[in-house]
């Protein structure tokens, strides 16, 4: 007699999942403009035609860099570019998850232990960051005074939110909203693009949707921009907070859209000086 109380090990992800996980966690590097090693990629090939495990493509790349020391700016990014990648891969291969400020700050510290410093660690430091989609200027960033607090409100919000009756798009709005949100307090000093990009593409299993197409692989960078947008407000220059370029992202994502991504297009500078040139030209 079968027992169904007896819980099954995971097993290695197949070679599609394989094949996704490794573009998306590649991909992800282009947030920090970050680019991975041909070793990085003979690896992540490797493990995709079955060759080797995720476990021993982690060794590969572990011993490569315990006997390699980079000592170059351009090494050390390729270094974490490399690191990071594998650890992505192997979090999107896990079928675990926890709608809670725990598993975001796990989620970093598992991507950037032995990278930053602070891996794990909750800044406490105000930060502000020059956006090139924002002409050099800065989105606010929460408090560091409040993080603690501002997380764990959002995560109540978000867990007491009723998605029973939403249609597929309303609850992928609602997704977004939540992500952006949770973008816009950046917990930690570096690497907060990337986390909450591994968080949301779990939290999204966990209502059924299966988001291991290339959106995130071609567009890291647009993902970022979007997130800038959502949350960067300038009332004097008419310019107010919009999620309408992150639900295009997740309409191509999640729905099957095909929107155009182009970060230029979320550009203030430059789309400003597109309506003048076409209200110029209408005259």
């Amino acid at each position: 007699m079968k027992n169904d109380t007896v819980y099954n090990i995971q097993s290695e992800p197949n070679y599609r999942e394989r094949n996704q996980y490794w573009k998306t966690a590649i991909g992800l590097q282009q947030v920090d403009h970050l680019s991975p090693s041909e070793y990085l990629l003979d690896t992540a090939n490797a493990n995709i035609e079955g060759t080797i495990s995720l476990d021993e493509a982690d060794k590969r790349i572990t011993n490569y860099y315990a006997h390699k020391s980079a000592t170059t700016v351009d090494e050390k990014r390729t270094e974490e570019a490399d690191k990071v990648s594998i650890r992505i891969t192997k979090l999107l291969a896990e079928k675990a998850f926890t709608l809670s400020p725990i598993e975001l700050t796990s989620i970093h510290k598992r991507l950037f232990e032995g990278i930053y410093d602070f891996a794990g660690k909750i800044r406490k430091y105000n930060i502000s960051k020059n956006e090139w989609v924002l002409g050099g200027k800065t989105v606010y960033y929460a408090s560091a005074y409040n993080i603690h607090e501002t997380l764990d409100y959002d995560f109540k919000q978000e867990k007491s939110f009723k998605y029973a009756g939403l249609d597929t798009r309303k609850t992928v709005e609602h997704i977004a909203n939540f992500i952006s949100g949770l973008w816009q307090i950046h917990a930690f000093g570096e690497g907060n693009t990337r986390s909450i990009a591994v968080f949301a593409l779990k939290y999204l299993r966990t209502f059924g949707y299966d988001a291991t197409n290339d959106t995130f692989e071609k567009n890291s960078w647009y993902f970022r921009n979007a997130l800038v947008r959502a949350n960067y407000n300038d009332t004097q220059q008419g310019i107010t907070a919009t999620l309408e370029y992150l639900n295009r992202f997740f309409g191509n994502l999640l729905l099957g859209e095909q929107n155009e991504l182009k970060s230029r297009d979320l550009n203030i500078s430059l789309s400003s000086k597109q309506t003048k040139s076409k209200e110029v030209s209408e005259r």
